[in-house]
């Protein structure tokens, strides 16, 4: 890959590895430390790297193996359990819905209020449910995508996400939720 290459790389699909490092970090501040890195690290691979594979899900995987990287650093200096960091959608300017029809405010009010509820609920999920959420959902990888970005199975992705999905639902069943 040329370095031309990668700038067009990096001018398409920056903004979804620089949202994704936002949400997985849990901060605009660290999520654009991780989002440095993770190009720092693919502009120095750039001679090795292919434009006919998905760079794009390559990207999230060096991503999340850096943050993996600084968490375990961090809980090893610090000798205790590596702490969880959840995605901020409203400080990263998160995903939103385009709605095509106007809504009125009680509508806008209601819909940011779910989505600020099922933020939290996908917040509380186990890492490796998490960040699978946020590839699919957020990253808008396929399937193949994330189990080749996470070194796992397609299989292992699927019950990934019908596990979380569940833990979701029962989440959102037990507050009365209904969507």
């Amino acid at each position: 890959m040329t370095k031309q290459e990668f700038e067009q790389f990096a001018s398409k699909d920056g903004k979804d590895i620089l949202r994704f490092c936002r949400m997985t970090t849990g901060g605009t501040a660290q999520g654009d430390d991780l989002y440095q890195d993770t190009m720092l690290k693919l502009w120095e691979q750039t001679e090795k790297l292919d434009n006919k594979d998905s760079l794009k899900s390559y990207a999230l995987s060096v991503a999340i193996l850096i943050w993996k990287n600084k968490r375990r650093k961090f809980a090893w200096r610090h000798r205790i359990v590596a702490f969880e960091s959840y995605e901020k959608h409203l400080e990263s300017g998160g995903v939103e819905c385009i709605r095509e029809e106007a809504e009125e405010p009680e509508q806008q009010f209601l819909r940011k209020e779910t989505d600020e509820i099922i933020r939290q609920k996908v917040q509380k999920l186990p890492d490796k449910y998490r960040v699978v959420i946020y590839l699919y959902y957020s990253a808008e990888l396929k399937i193949k995508e994330i189990a080749k970005c996470l070194h796992i199975t397609e299989s292992a992705v699927k019950s990934r996400m019908r596990k979380a999905k569940n833990m979701l639902k029962k989440d959102l069943e037990d507050i009365h939720y209904e969507g």
